[in-house]
């Protein structure tokens, strides 16, 4: 596709896929594209890093599992580099999601990639380069933030993209955490959960602890979630949350949770 608008011309884009098929399918899809122009491709880290200096590509659709330098080594270094180019993971595999927002990638779309999803995270990419256009550094370009700001959680044959606010509750369950997104005091469609490949502790260290606490080793709340602290006798609290739910405070976390509460 040519750049036909110079006021809002295609994405430079770079495949980068260890797997020949996979690039040739993404290289069909991208041919439907207008906003997108694909400038090379590569079949390997080292490659994806030697091509992105020599051709700076505004976008990179970034397979994850590649031998050596893997996804996430090659989005770290071009995340370092002057005009840095947006990047879309383009993955078989859902687990790496959490690291792959670490990195601001615009999207993560799951293998084999639909025609219709791809185009979605296109234009994402696009709305980015409109977001930051006035502000300089590129459609990757972000004000980087020191919490996390949005999730990407697997359901059905793709990832959601959650803001972080919509979380009110946090459960622990083995190696993954149950998140509650919604309305906590309404059923159905307002209020749904999703399960996420990552321990609690280590959702807590990138949660911003001003809208975050956790009160229990196997709970985190939304702090606008709860509504008091209960005294239930022997030095036992719980949390009483806007839905009217009860939750046992942990002692560990009690001390934190009084304080939260000016006690």
């Amino acid at each position: 596709m040519s750049d036909s608008n110079t006021a809002n011309p295609a994405l430079r884009t770079l495949i980068v896929d260890d797997e020949p098929l996979a690039v040739e399918r993404i290289q069909v899809l991208c041919a439907e594209i207008s906003a997108i122009r694909v400038v090379g491709t590569a079949s390997d880290g080292a490659a994806a890093l030697r091509l992105a200096e020599k051709l700076a590509p505004d976008l990179v659709l970034l397979d994850m599992t590649m031998p050596e330098l893997d996804g996430l080594g090659v989005a770290r270094a071009l995340a370092g580099t002057a005009n840095a180019p947006a990047v879309i993971f383009v993955t078989a595999h859902d687990h790496f999601a959490v690291e792959a927002f670490d990195l601001e990638a615009i999207d993560y779309v799951l293998k084999p990639v639909a025609a219709d999803r791809l185009e979605r995270a296109i234009e994402r990419a696009v709305a980015r380069r409109g977001e930051r256009g006035d502000g300089g550094g590129g459609p990757g370009h972000k004000a980087k933030s020191e919490w996390l700001e949005e999730l990407w959680v697997p359901h059905r044959s793709e990832l959601l993209r959650i803001d972080i606010d919509e979380v009110h509750r946090i459960d622990a369950e083995r190696d993954y955490v149950r998140l509650h997104v919604g309305d906590p005091g309404e059923a159905g469609e307002a209020s749904r959960s999703y399960l996420l490949l990552q321990t609690i502790a280590g959702l807590e260290a990138r949660l911003d602890p001003d809208k975050f606490i956790r009160i229990h080793r196997s709970t985190i709340l939304k702090r606008d979630n709860i509504r008091g602290l209960r005294h239930d006798g022997l030095g036992v609290w719980s949390a009483e949350l806007e839905n009217g739910e009860a939750l046992r405070i942990g002692r560990t976390y009690l001390a934190r949770v009084k304080a939260m509460a000016g006690r």
